[in-house]
């Protein structure tokens, strides 16, 4: 079963970090990966660009709107997304507690419903 991690924490710049800090982070999240790696239930990690760098666009209301920043204005900002494919619930429990950020922030465990591969979209049955 595939599960996205929404990893949510509390944005910081390099320099409100500090150099020690910021390498801690990076270690952690590399030695994260690599565990998940290892145990062969990576399917996908992405780190997205402060929000800063966001662009939101919606058509609800029949115009283009295009905004610059998130959709929501939160004190957590979605900071990664890390994709697995594990057994269940339980194992993806195990994987997400796991992950660096979720000791200052929140970690979103979503099933994933269908994905997109080789031009053809694919249920997936979480029963």
């Amino acid at each position: 079963m595939r599960y996205s991690l929404l990893l949510n924490y509390p944005e910081m710049s390099a320099d409100e970090l500090g150099p020690e800090a910021l390498a801690e982070g990076m270690r952690a999240f590399d030695e994260y990966a690599k565990a998940l790696d290892a145990a062969g239930v990576l399917a996908s990690a992405e780190v997205l660009q402060p929000v800063a760098a966001t662009t939101t666009l919606t058509l609800a209301s029949g115009e283009l709107v295009v905004q610059d920043g998130p959709y929501a204005d939160t004190a957590e900002k979605l900071g990664g997304v890390i994709v697995i494919d594990v057994t269940d619930l339980d194992a993806a429990l195990q994987w997400a507690q796991r992950a660096p950020s979720a000791q200052y922030g929140h970690v979103e465990i979503r099933p994933v419903a269908t994905r997109f591969v080789d031009g053809e979209w694919t249920a997936y049955d979480h029963h």
